[in-house]
């Protein structure tokens, strides 16, 4: 009797309890329903205080990407809109992603409501630069932020087994102008090539190695091959004074530049307008390889030896390894024309001329 009042008061306890629980609550389980957070509300702006903003200009850089050398100053201007008078701004400098320095500068008026600075950064170590400047909130200004693109500060004295960013850049600005270079990172006989190219466009000593002059050019964006004979379409042009032979697509567009030994004084390079009329492929038994006839024994041809001025006996040498390329862009017909810039030269064509 005992026991079955105790399973009655149970079932009676379990009945209230269902009975005080919400409509629905005793069904299966369901997926529990994501709990959300609201979103803090975005702060009110203070009365009186100027929303902004900054944009940071590298100047005293060069290239594409931007680049400067180590121990160069360049400069950063900041362009801050609306100007505030008595404001300041931290600047803070990152070289591979370490900030190297911070500084803190004013705002000076610029005109038409906005305000600029200027600061002067070198960096004497090379790697990835990136320079950020941060407004703090003031009773008169919001807090806004700008960051500077990128820029490369290269070590400029690479050479032959030099590697890594600074020969990377320095092939990237070769190619850029042209110069046939590969852009590997690694200074090979392919990049002495093409810098001694440049350096003869330069008139700099001719030698496989760049150093401070040759990347104070590239920052300035000088070295580039002046087509004279943009009129003839898809052309050869070898100019004798600098020692180099550009291929020059229509409109006057440069597709390649290689250095070049021509005639020597004794027996010099015939100049004028001609066109391929013969083409050789392989090595002949004067050792002349992959040659482009453009008037009787005168060649666009690879040659084992081709010092850096003119040491032919009237033809154009090129390098061997870059021979090919030369010999499948020349077409027959294709125009070549040779000159001295100055003018000049001998107009004589020898029978006897040679590699």
């Amino acid at each position: 009797m005992r026991t079955t009042s105790r399973r009655l008061g149970a079932c009676c306890a379990a009945l209230a309890l269902l009975a005080a629980l919400p409509a629905g609550a005793a069904a299966a389980k369901g997926p529990t329903p994501p709990v959300t957070t609201p979103k803090p509300a975005a702060p009110a702006p203070v009365p009186g205080q100027a929303a902004g903003k900054i944009q940071l200009v590298l100047q005293k850089v060069g290239g594409t990407p931007a680049f400067t050398m180590a121990g160069r100053r360049f400069v950063v201007r900041g362009i801050v809109i609306p100007y505030v008078a008595g404001q300041t701004v931290k600047v803070s400098t990152y070289r591979d992603g370490r900030k190297v320095a911070v500084q803190t500068v004013a705002v000076l008026p610029l005109g038409n409501g906005a305000g600029q600075f200027h600061l002067g950064i070198t960096s004497h170590y090379s790697g990835l630069m990136q320079v950020n400047a941060a407004h703090y909130a003031t009773p008169q200004q919001a807090a806004f932020s700008g960051r500077s693109r990128s820029l490369r500060v290269v070590n400029p004295n690479v050479g032959p087994g030099s590697s890594g960013p600074s020969v990377r850049l320095l092939q990237s600005e070769l190619w850029n102008l042209h110069y046939v270079v590969p852009l590997n990172g690694v200074f090979d006989e392919a990049t002495g090539r093409a810098l001694i190219a440049y350096r003869k466009m330069e008139n700099l000593n001719r030698i496989a190695y760049s150093g401070r002059e040759v990347f104070v050019r590239l920052i300035h964006g000088v070295g580039a091959f002046p087509v004279r004979y943009r009129h003839d379409g898809r052309h050869v042009e070898a100019n004798l004074t600098k020692q180099v032979l550009a291929e020059i697509e229509p409109g006057g567009r440069i597709h390649a530049i290689y250095t070049m030994s021509s005639g020597k004084p004794s027996t010099p390079t015939v100049i004028g307008r001609f066109t391929v009329y013969s083409k050789t492929p392989g090595t002949n038994s004067e050792g002349m390889v992959d040659s482009n006839y453009f008037i009787r024994g005168y060649a666009i041809h690879g040659y084992a030896e081709l010092p850096t001025y003119a040491a032919s006996h009237g033809c154009l040498r090129v390098p061997i390894p870059n021979a090919a390329a030369i010999y499948s862009w020349v077409q027959y017909g294709t125009p070549v024309d040779v000159y001295n810039e100055g003018g000049g030269g001998s107009t004589h064509v020898r029978g006897n001329a040679g590699p």
